[in-house]
């Protein structure tokens, strides 16, 4: 097969609680499907999709899906070094997922440093409310919280697929922002952002990226 033909590489980490619907979220954006049975991730598992941004530019996004729980945890630290973007995932009707993602946001920097990582705090399983679950963390509670750390803020769900390719593109649009405005750079050494295959002789191989189908169920 021909490698797709795009202009930069992003690594992006999925981080929060065990189950708060990180895998979910990743299965909808890159294959256009819910599992309705998801087995708990083992340390981390690999996702990969071309997305455009605004001016065209279009990027492939490495997506590293990490394990929740704490007896992984130095398994996947190895995997934030290299990553420029990070989406700090909570439970909509779980208080604690919400409550942690500050350790979360915190343990990212950490070891994302020298570089200032591109967060996003997402709210997963939005279609529970819909359908009568107790919310327990609200939206102006959430968006306050991302106000106050400069960080994206949108809540999805992966079973109607609601928000969820807006959730990913708002952490590459402002990544790509960022290597317009020179803050970011291609760097030796770093897997974060790399170049990638550019259109020869401008030629268009019409390779566009198709968006998932969204569901019709609630």
């Amino acid at each position: 097969m021909v490698e797709p033909i795009f202009d930069y590489q992003f690594r992006l980490i999925l981080i929060g609680d065990s189950t708060v619907g990180k895998s979910s979220l990743l299965k909808y954006f890159t294959d256009g499907k819910f599992a309705e049975l998801s087995d708990p991730t083992v340390g981390v598992d690999f996702f990969a999709r071309l997305i455009d941004v605004d001016d065209g530019t279009r990027i492939k996004l490495q997506l590293w899906d990490t394990a929740g729980q704490e007896r992984f945890r130095s398994i996947t630290k190895s995997y934030y070094r290299n990553s420029v973007g990070a989406l700090l995932v909570y439970d909509v009707c779980n208080r604690a997922s919400f409550e942690h993602i500050p350790q979360w946001m915190m343990e990212a920097r950490r070891h994302i440093e020298p570089h200032r990582p591109v967060f996003a705090l997402v709210g997963c399983k939005l279609d529970l409310v819909t359908n009568g679950a107790r919310r327990e963390v609200s939206r102006e509670e959430a968006r306050t919280f991302a106000d106050q750390n400069g960080v994206h803020h949108i809540e999805t769900s992966a079973k109607t697929g609601v928000n969820v390719t807006e959730a990913f593109r708002a952490v590459t649009q402002e990544v790509y922002n960022r290597i317009k405005t020179g803050e970011y750079k291609v760097e030796d050494g770093w897997d974060g952002i790399k170049t990638g295959f550019a259109r020869p002789g401008g030629l268009d191989f019409n390779l566009v990226e198709a968006e998932p189908a969204k569901s019709s169920c609630c």
